[in-house]
């Protein structure tokens, strides 16, 4: 197991060495709620962008879950709309979950929230639930992030400003769940703490 920023730096070597063999590398980062997932992903997408100079593609598994209660839904979305698609050489297609209308879709923007992805850069997602036993096989990278239990809800508290709090036990009651069936740690090829 690394520290967070041993295991960007070999991250970023392991992203960079996919990248001269296959034109689409799917990074998949997992971990429970708070554990420092979006911040990889982001200083990921940071050091890839100044490596080879176009930016990787994010997809956030904040935008797939049907809702409070569709973390294990939105694992399925992810492989169905995204990996499957991209892993056959098709478009992926999908639309981002609209949580103040607790439905797909956003009409306030172009396109309803419709999203595609058809390749050419890396492909990061990031979220609880990415890692699954079938995602895992449309992966070229796995990654699981691990943080103690009362820091990941200090820091769900203070980035969300206790607006999702009544969620917090909801949530983690999801995990425990997923991660018991689909073995997502042991699936990971790279193991970080943050």
């Amino acid at each position: 197991m690394q520290d967070f920023h041993q295991g960007l730096d070999t991250i970023t070597k392991r992203v960079l060495s996919l990248v001269e063999k296959k034109l689409t590398p799917v990074i998949l980062i997992d971990g429970r709620a708070a554990s420092g997932k979006s911040s990889l992903a982001k200083e990921l997408k940071n050091r890839l962008f100044k490596e080879l100079e176009q930016a990787p593609r994010v997809i956030h598994m904040d935008d797939l879950y049907p809702g409070w209660e569709g973390l294990e839904a939105g694992s399925h979305y992810l492989v169905r709309q995204i990996l499957s698609p991209l892993a056959k050489g098709e478009i992926a297609h999908w639309q981002i979950w609209n949580w103040e209308q607790s439905k797909r879709g956003n009409p306030a923007e172009p396109g309803d929230g419709h999203r595609e992805f058809e390749g050419g850069t890396p492909l990061i997602v990031e979220g609880c639930g990415a890692l699954s036993r079938a995602s895992s096989e449309l992966a070229d990278l796995r990654i699981f992030l691990e943080a103690d239990d009362q820091l990941r809800k200090q820091r769900w508290q203070e980035r969300d400003q206790g607006r999702f709090d009544d969620y917090w036990a909801i949530w983690a009651a999801q995990e425990d769940v997923f991660y018991q069936q689909e073995k997502s740690e042991s699936l990971a090829e790279i193991r970080l703490t943050s």
